[in-house]
C-alpha cells in the first residue's frame, strides 16, 4: 500500500535556509514501510513536522506497507542514497532476517542508523463481546478454546507481542496478520478476532471511547493516559514487550548529511514539545544518536533471534 502526505511548514525561515546550506537543497521523504493510523505513522508525522522546521525544507511522508516492513524500506533503498530519503523503521530490522527465507535489502550492509526516536509499548485489547475483563480471565477462556491474535504483519512488534504472550502464558493461538491498521481494529470491535496487542496510539481512542477494552499494557511500568490498566506482569503473565522505532538512510549516504540528519532528528525528539506529543500518544521519547543505536539494534538482533526461535515464528 502507498500513501503520502506533505508536512509542510508555514513559511520557511531565512535562518533555516541559510543553516541548510547545500543539504538539504530540496524536500526530504521519508518512507513509513507500515500502515497509516499506527505508532511508525504518528511518530513518521510529529518528527517529521519538527524535523523539516530543523532542515529548512518540507519533509514527505510516504506509507508503504507490506511484508512486515520489507517492501517500504526496499523502495526507499531503491532511490538515489544522497540523504534525501530517509526511512523510519523499527522491530522488523531486528527481526526480519529471522523470519523471511530472503529479505530484498542486507538490514546490516544497506541501513545505516541515524538516531533512535521512541519506544513503543503495546496494550491487550479485546472485543466488547469477549466475556472477559482481566488477563486472567482471558487466560482462562483462551484454555477452553483456540483463540486468535491480530497484527498489522509478520515480524511486527505487534506480532511479537501476541507471540511471546502465548508462550509467556502458556497458551496455543492463532496469529492472522492484517494489512491494515484499520481492518484489524474493525475485526476486534467486531469479535472476528479475539485479541490484539495494538499500539497505543491506534487503540487509544477505540479504548477511551468504549468500542473495544483494554486488559493491559506490554512495558515495565503502566502507559502514560492509561493509569487504570495493568502491566502483563501485574496481570499474572512475566513478559515485558516493547517495540522501538528509529530513522534509517541508505549505505553509501555522505557521512557529512547522515551528520545533519542524526543532529536534527535528535533535536526533534528532544524538543519538548515533540516529546510531549509522543508521550500523548502512549509512546516514550528515547533519543539515541547513531552509533547508540546501532548497539541497540545489535542486542535486539540477538534478543529476539531467540524469541522466533522459541517461538517459531516464520513469515513464508
Amino acid at each position: 500500500m502507498l500513501r503520502r502526505g506533505i508536512l509542510s511548514l508555514p513559511a520557511l525561515l531565512p535562518f533555516a535556509a541559510a543553516r541548510a546550506q547545500s543539504f538539504p537543497d530540496r524536500p526530504l521523504r521519508l518512507v513509513v514501510p507500515f500502515p497509516p493510523g499506527g505508532a511508525a505513522d504518528f511518530l513518521g508525522r510529529v518528527v517529521g513536522e519538527r524535523l523539516s522546521r530543523g532542515v529548512g525544507q518540507p519533509v514527505t511522508i510516504e506509507n508503504r506497507s507490506g511484508a512486515g516492513g520489507n517492501i517500504g524500506t526496499a523502495a526507499a533503498l531503491a532511490a538515489e542514497r544522497d540523504g534525501h530519503t530517509l526511512i523510519l523503521n523499527g522491530v522488523p530490522v531486528a527481526v526480519n532476517r529471522f523470519l523471511f527465507a530472503r529479505l530484498p535489502f542486507d538490514p546490516d550492509a544497506d541501513l545505516v542508523p541515524v538516531a533512535m526516536i521512541a519506544l513503543s509499548p503495546n496494550i491487550m485489547v479485546v472485543p466488547n463481546s469477549l466475556p472477559v475483563n482481566s488477563v486472567a480471565e482471558f487466560v482462562a477462556l483462551a484454555r477452553t478454546r483456540r483463540l486468535n491474535y491480530a497484527s498489522i504483519g509478520n515480524g511486527t512488534s505487534l506480532h511479537l507481542a501476541g507471540a511471546q504472550f502465548a508462550i509467556a502464558a502458556g497458551l496455543e493461538m492463532d496469529h492472522v496478520p492484517y494489512r491494515e491498521t484499520g481492518a484489524a481494529n474493525t475485526d476486534v470491535i467486531a469479535g472476528r478476532v479475539e485479541v490484539m496487542f495494538q499500539t497505543i496510539a491506534a487503540a487509544a481512542d477505540l479504548v477511551r471511547s468504549g468500542r473495544m477494552k483494554a486488559l493491559a499494557v506490554t512495558s515495565a511500568e503502566r502507559a502514560p493516559g492509561f493509569d487504570d490498566v495493568p502491566t502483563l506482569r501485574e496481570a499474572g503473565v512475566d513478559l515485558v514487550s516493547v517495540g522501538w522505532f528509529g530513522l534509517f538512510a541508505g549505505r553509501g549516504t555522505p557521512a557529512e548529511r547522515v551528520a545533519v540528519l542524526e543532529r536534527e532528528a535528535l533535536a526533534a525528539v528532544r524538543d519538548e514539545a515533540v516529546a510531549t506529543r509522543i508521550r500523548g500518544s502512549g509512546s516514550i521519547p528515547r533519543p539515541m544518536d547513531g552509533a547508540e543505536f546501532r548497539a541497540f539494534i545489535a542486542s535486539e538482533v540477538t534478543r529476539l533471534s531467540e524469541t522466533v526461535r522459541v517461538a517459531g515464528i516464520r513469515a513464508d
